[in-house]
Formats: structure tokens, C-alpha cells, sequence
């Protein structure tokens, strides 16, 4: 075998003839090498030439390309993709409980193509799939938009990775999530349901504690379970968010350093009023356990499903509406909004927010009635003083100049410096 001018064409120095021999890359689903070799040309007749066989080689380089990794990924079907490229893939780029509340959605989409191939997927059949969630499924808007929104991701993956040119679903609409605003309490209700613990009781003292907890402080439900004693600086007044709770049962549970995102491990500045109740609860909780966990009555984490028995015990004592545990993060951007009018960088940094947009996202509704502020500076602030004499000069409807304009002006109680109207 001899080399030529060609890279990946040889000669055959026993019969004279020319091949090629190329690699194109590793098969996405087996992992094995591609490589492509000949030495007859499209009319199966031997290569006399090394530039007709470097042509050759040219064309099946160009044909691979088109097709993006050969016959078995070019057959590759929608399920094959999914469990072998996709969803090992969503799974280590996302945290535990992400990944243990999202699975239970792949399966709707996963089977209804799983066995069509994955470059078949039509317009039509995206549409068809859209279709069918809004108007046979029987899933809220909401679900919809999370499944039909999670498909369209997956499509996205499978143009990053090569093994589609387009995201054929991105020629159809997103389903809107719908007006789906999150319930929580006022500063008045909150204020209510508290009212109804009584702290002399143990259990209730620590119920207290927690709900005051999220609400002052936004953190997330499972971020607040996972709380260490250490997470907090009695005399910095800051509170560390850097765990999440995956709990499996009372003695199967995980403190998870992977969080939503990256900005979801921040440091939360606590007020006077806090750090008193948590000193309260500390020197409480101590005298009968000696516990790491802040929210724990014998030294074991919380489940999540406990904050909203409490939610819905005390809501229900004090006579106000309902709120999901989540409600409570609401509840404390709300309370920063309309009792402290809190700058929107502010907020979103103590959520864990990754930019000022999300917290835009999901809160700006709550900002309705926040420029009343706006308002009331307005008043007054204008000087009016007016003319004693037109200025210029009237070309309109000659009974208006002549009647109308010469009725006298009726004084009214808008005062300022200058003039009284």
C-alpha cells in the first residue's frame, strides 16, 4: 500500500488500482469508530486515478455529512435517542429532585414516538402531539406547556449533538402556560395564621419557627429542611443556603450540595426579630435533642409534606385561604414588594434568583399597585400657572369661538404654588 497526494487515498501496488480508507467520526449510539473504504467508483469499476478516487471520497465525505453519522444513526428512532443520548444526559445536568420530578414526564412523549425515526419527525406530528395535549389529554394548560415544552428541549439536544439539522417543533407554537398566579398571604394574613400557635407547646413552637422562616427569608422548602445549625451566624445575623434536602424516608435522606442553579447557593441576611426566634428555638430544641438539623424535633430532618399539614392546620384555625408550602416564597416577595417597596436586584438575589429577569417572571404581577408612591410624589410637584390672554389665534367652528369659548371658566380645587384653578 502506498500513499498519494490524497489524504485517505492509497494505491494498490500489487494490481495498480486506488482506494480510500477515511474515518468520519464515532457512532453516537455505539461508540464504535466509522470508517468508510472502497475502491470501485459509482459504476463499480476500479479507481485508474487517485484524484477519481480522492472524488470518491469527497462524495461519501459530503453524504455522511448530509446524513450526520452514517446508516445506524440516520435509522436511529426517537426512543433509542432518548434513552441512550438524551436522558442520561438531562439527568447529570440537573439536580436530584429536578430529575425525580421531571422523569415521570418523559414517558408521555417518549411513547408516542418512540418508534418513529428520529429525522421522520414532521411538522405535522408536532402539531398533531400539541393538539392532542390542549384538547384530549386531560392535563392542565400548565402540564401541557411543561410536557410539550420538555419534548421541544429534547429536539434542541438532538440538533446540538448532530444528529439533526433542524428542531422541526420549533416551527410550531409553544403552549402558553396560562394565567397561573400562586396564592400566598399578605403581611395581615400571615400575621393571622400565626396567631393561632401556641408556643408552650414543643411540636407547635417548631412549627412557628419554620413558617416564620420561610417566610421572611424565601428560601425554598427543601432548602430550608436541609438547614444546619451551622448554616447560621448568630452574630453576622446571615443564614447559608448551600444544601437541599432529597429524603427518601426519616433515615434515607440526602443533603444535596447541587441546587436549582448556581445562584441558589447564597447568603441571607436576617432581621433582629428572626435571629430572636431561632435563638428561642435553638436553646428549646437542645434541652431535648442534640440536633444538626434546624427544623427537627428529635434530631431527624422533616419531610417536605409536614410544611403543608402546618400550612393547612393553622390556615384553617385562622379562617384564612390555603396556600401551597411553596406559597410561602411567594408570600415573602410579596411582603418585600408591598410592605418594603425592596429594590428587584435585591429580591432576586435573596431568592437565588440567576438574573432579575426571573424573578420579573414570576413576580411581577405583585408590583400592581406599587407606583401609587409614584403618584402622590406627582401631585403638586408641577407648577400651573396660565396666561391671562390667548396666544393663539382660533380657526375652528365659528359658534364655538363665538358661544362656548366665551363662557366663564369654573374654578375648581386643584391648588399649587402658583395658581389656583
Amino acid at each position: 500500500m502506498a500513499t498519494t497526494k490524497y489524504p485517505g487515498v492509497y494505491k494498490n501496488e500489487k494490481t495498480g488500482y486506488f482506494f480510500y480508507n477515511v474515518e468520519l467520526g464515532v457512532d453516537q449510539i455505539t461508540g464504535k469508530r466509522i470508517q468508510k473504504k472502497g475502491s470501485r467508483d459509482s459504476h463499480g469499476l476500479p479507481f485508474k486515478s487517485a484524484k477519481s478516487c480522492h472524488d470518491m471520497l469527497v462524495s461519501v465525505k459530503a453524504e455522511f455529512k448530509k446524513t450526520r453519522g452514517g446508516a445506524h444513526n440516520y435509522n436511529m428512532t426517537y426512543e433509542q435517542f432518548m434513552n441512550s443520548v438524551y436522558l442520561p444526559y438531562y439527568k447529570s445536568s440537573v439536580s436530584e429532585n429536578t430529575w425525580n420530578n421531571r422523569k415521570l414526564i418523559f414517558p408521555i412523549f417518549v411513547n408516542r414516538f418512540k418508534a418513529k425515526k428520529l429525522r421522520e419527525i414532521s411538522i405535522a406530528d408536532c402539531e398533531n402531539f400539541r393538539i392532542y395535549l390542549l384538547n384530549h389529554s386531560g392535563y392542565s394548560q400548565a402540564y401541557c406547556s411543561q410536557l410539550y415544552g420538555s419534548f421541544r428541549k429534547s429536539l434542541d439536544y438532538a440538533v446540538y449533538r448532530q444528529f439533526l439539522n433542524e428542531n422541526i417543533s420549533k416551527r410550531t407554537h409553544a403552549i402558553p402556560k396560562g394565567k397561573h398566579n400562586i396564592p400566598y398571604w399578605t403581611k395581615s394574613e400571615f400575621e393571622k395564621v400565626i396567631s393561632t400557635f401556641n408556643k408552650s407547646d414543643y411540636l407547635e413552637h417548631l412549627h412557628f419557627t419554620m413558617l416564620w422562616l420561610y417566610y421572611v427569608t424565601g428560601i425554598r422548602v427543601s432548602e430550608g429542611l436541609a438547614l444546619y445549625w451551622s448554616d447560621i451566624d448568630f452574630s453576622k445575623k446571615t443564614l447559608r443556603v448551600h444544601h437541599n434536602l432529597i429524603m427518601d424516608s426519616k433515615k434515607v435522606y440526602t443533603r444535596s450540595l447541587t441546587l436549582k442553579t448556581e445562584n441558589s447557593k447564597r447568603i441571607i441576611s436576617l432581621d433582629d426579630d428572626t435571629v430572636t426566634i431561632l435563638k428561642d428555638w435553638k436553646n428549646r430544641q437542645h434541652k431535648l435533642t442534640n440536633s444538626s438539623f434546624v427544623m427537627s424535633y428529635d434530631g431527624s430532618p422533616l419531610h417536605r409534606c409536614i410544611v403543608g399539614r402546618i400550612i393547612n392546620k393553622h390556615s384553617s384555625l385562622a379562617k384564612i385561604h390555603r396556600i401551597q408550602a411553596k406559597g410561602l416564597r411567594h408570600s415573602h416577595a410579596s411582603y418585600l414588594i408591598n410592605e418594603h417597596n425592596a429594590d428587584i436586584l435585591v429580591i432576586s438575589k435573596r431568592l437565588g434568583h440567576s438574573s432579575p429577569e426571573i424573578t420579573l417572571k414570576h413576580y411581577s404581577h405583585l408590583w400592581g399597585n406599587n407606583d401609587r408612591s409614584i403618584a402622590d410624589m406627582i401631585t403638586g410637584n408641577i407648577n400651573i400657572k396660565f396666561s391671562n390672554k390667548s396666544k393663539s389665534n382660533f380657526t375652528g367652528n365659528q359658534y364655538i369661538s363665538n358661544e362656548i369659548m366665551k363662557t366663564p371658566l369654573q374654578s375648581t380645587s386643584i391648588k399649587n404654588d402658583t395658581h389656583t384653578i
